[in-house]
This record gives structure tokens, C-alpha cells and sequence, in this order.
């Protein structure tokens, strides 16, 4: 098992059970106890679970499925600012891919009246645009992820290779000190990968508070990302080592 998939395995058996050991993840996992002590300490120094005597708890923010509508009241301002600055970048008559996300979520809305075409795997962005008469809208199908509002699966990466598009406003977990992307849940990694192969930009909207943000799954690297919109504040190491990758950073 490559090791971004057991870290997620990982994650997602001491989000179950809320503390689990070494001899216990070794076994289900099928590698040595070594190996294991080793994905912990990462995991611990990224922050996504905390790492005792023998195994691992869950860490504070171990509930990545938080319902939507709790998500979108965090950092309320800082992801509205995130979202008008990307707004900016749209022209009229282009074709833009929506990530999942309570950013995206809000750039839909600076987006409402524009003509433009909109193509998402995101209920809450077909929710905010479904009456405009203006934008065109284009739903990926696929298999419903209630918590998060979106679609997921086969049939939404499928879709997306029919899609071609200018650019797509892409949202994370969180963004590593050497400007790696991460994400917390593994269906929607492949969806976000196929996203940045199917836009000819790449547009990364993270608000100040994702820097690290969380995530034991890798997405991509800076080298795959034009633009970084996020505010002032964010690391400004990390921001340092995207601009050095060749990403244009925006500050809101």
C-alpha cells in the first residue's frame, strides 16, 4: 500500500474508533509495527492525530465530515475575501470548473449575473446558481456525498474528461511549509487532480487558516498551481516556497 493511501487508512480508523495502537494498525494494514510508528509520527507532526505511548488518538480537528453548513461559518471573512479577489480573474464568456468547498461556495456567488459557464461537482454551488438566468450551469454526476454537499466518484471523474475548461478554482485541507497540496478525504482526491487536468489554470483558493491546514493526502505539488489566492497573514514561508515553484500569489 503506497504510503499517502495508508495514512489515510490511518486517519480514517482513529477518526472510527477515536484511539488505536501500533499492533492493531500493523495487523489490519498488513506492514510491520516499524512502519507504522513511523506513518505516526508524521501524521503527529502534521497535526492530523496525536501520537501516545503505543498508538494514536484522534486529534481535535479529527472530524473531517462536519456538516457543510458548520464549515461554512468558520472563518467567515476571510473566505468571503478569498472569493471576491478570485472573482476577478473570470472573464465573461469563460468555462470555469468549481471545486467542493465553502469558498468555491462563495465565489458562486460573486458569479451570479456574469456570463459565464460554470461546470461543478458541488451541490451547494448548483444551490446558489440554479435560478440565475444568466450563467450556464453544468452538474457532474456521480454518487452523492451528503456531509459535503458534492458528488463523488467514477461517473464525476468520467464526466470530467469531457470537460475543458479555462480554469478551475480549486479547494484543499491545507497547504504544506514546501507548498504541497493536501486533502483529508479520499474521494475527492482523484476528483481534484482530474479538475487540474481538465482547466488550462489552475487557481488555489485557501484562506490564511489552511496554512498547514490538514490532510494526509497529497493532491498535487505547487509546480501543478498558476495562482494562489488566499489573504494576508497566510505563512509567508510557505508563500515564499510557492512563488519560488512558479505559482503568481494573490493576497486578499
Amino acid at each position: 500500500m503506497l504510503q499517502h493511501l495508508r495514512h489515510a487508512e490511518i486517519m480514517r480508523r482513529v477518526r472510527l474508533s477515536g484511539a488505536t495502537s501500533v499492533r492493531d494498525l500493523a495487523a489490519q494494514l498488513g506492514v510491520s509495527p516499524s512502519t507504522i510508528r513511523r506513518d505516526l509520527e508524521v501524521l503527529d507532526r502534521d497535526g492530523t492525530l496525536r501520537r501516545v505511548r503505543g498508538g494514536a488518538l484522534a486529534g481535535a480537528d479529527a472530524d473531517t465530515d462536519r456538516p457543510f453548513a458548520e464549515v461554512a461559518a468558520v472563518d467567515e471573512h476571510d473566505k468571503e475575501a478569498v472569493a471576491a479577489r478570485a472573482a476577478g480573474l473570470v472573464g465573461d464568456g469563460d468555462v470555469v470548473l468549481l471545486d467542493i468547498g465553502t469558498t468555491t461556495m462563495r465565489l458562486a456567488r460573486c458569479l451570479r449575473g456574469r456570463r459565464v459557464t460554470v461546470v461543478t461537482s458541488s451541490l451547494a454551488v448548483l444551490d446558489v446558481l440554479r435560478d440565475d438566468p444568466v450563467v450556464e450551469l453544468l452538474l457532474l454526476g456521480g454518487m452523492l456525498r451528503r456531509p459535503y454537499h458534492s458528488l463523488v466518484g467514477v461517473l464525476t471523474e468520467e464526466a470530467l474528461g469531457q470537460v475543458c475548461a479555462d480554469r478551475v478554482f480549486l479547494g484543499a485541507s491545507g497547504v504544506r511549509a514546501d507548498g504541497q497540496l493536501v486533502d483529508t478525504t479520499l474521494a475527492e482526491v482523484p476528483l481534484k487532480r482530474a479538475m487540474i487536468a481538465a482547466a488550462g489554470q489552475v487557481v488555489l483558493l485557501v484562506d490564511r487558516h489552511k496554512f498547514p491546514g490538514t490532510g494526509a493526502l497529497r493532491v498535487c505539488g505547487p509546480e501543478d498551481i498558476d495562482v494562489l489566492v488566499t489573504n494576508e497573514g497566510a505563512d509567508a514561508s510557505t508563500l515564499r516556497a510557492c512563488a519560488d515553484a512558479g505559482v503568481e500569489v494573490l493576497l486578499a
